[in-house]
């Protein structure tokens, strides 16, 4: 399993190490540094999965921190400052912070805003991440990783070509392709006049969606141009 690895951005060592101290218990990777450039570097040198910035450092401050990170990733960063007026809380909010915690602060409360944006994170990623690996229209599910097609619940079963014909339709909905972006695309090759294999897949292709029994044509012909997903 990966380890999680924290970046801690304070100039006041005690802080820094207290919070270490705290997150490593929790098996948490940490990495600490004392001023904003130190914390882009960081990043730009690290795998961070959680920020915890001080908005009043040395040389870059946490807003300024927070920008650079803000306009490359979308990791959870938690600011933490002594700066505590609402309004110091809500600019860190809308600055592109996820959590703003006033110092002086409890560690163990620290700990656990760092675990409900890690486990809201992962969750993120893995719904996000699921999504790719599904296609779904018009009644057609298409699973990626798994090369397998269900049309209304049943699974239908088609030839690697096929499979690869209807998931370049489908990932791209409404775009029309000619016969020759689909050769060139699907077979790897130049496409050459007087071929009619993509033509015949597609017949199979419709034939196994049941088009003819749905009535609902998948497969769009658009004459003299190609094909498109009609889902």
């Amino acid at each position: 399993m990966k380890s999680i690895t924290i970046l801690i951005a304070d100039d006041e060592v005690e802080i820094a190490d207290l919070i270490e101290l705290h997150l490593a218990k929790e098996g948490y990777r940490c990495i600490k540094v004392a001023d904003g450039l130190e914390a882009i570097h960081a990043v730009q040198t690290h795998a961070i999965d959680l920020a915890i910035l001080d908005i009043m450092m040395p040389k870059l401050d946490g807003y300024e921190v927070i920008n650079f990170i803000r306009e490359r990733q979308q990791m959870p960063i938690i600011f933490l400052s002594a700066k505590a007026t609402d309004l110091d809380k809500i600019t860190g909010l809308v600055r592109g912070a996820d959590d703003y915690v006033t110092k002086p602060f409890n560690p163990m409360e620290l700990v656990a805003r760092v675990n409900a944006q890690l486990r809201r994170s992962i969750q993120f990623n893995q719904s996000a991440n699921a999504s790719k690996l599904t296609l779904e229209a018009g009644g057609l599910v298409i699973y990626t990783e798994e090369h397998t097609v269900f049309l209304y619940n049943k699974q239908i079963e088609l030839t690697p070509k096929e499979y690869d014909i209807l998931y370049l339709l489908v990932s791209h909905p409404k775009k029309v392709f000619s016969i020759e972006n689909i050769f060139e695309q699907v077979w790897g090759e130049a496409y050459y006049e007087g071929s009619n294999t993509v033509m015949v897949h597609i017949r199979t292709l419709r034939k196994k969606l049941g088009e003819d029994i749905h009535k609902t044509k998948l497969i769009k012909t658009v004459w003299g141009v190609g094909y498109a997903f009609n889902g």
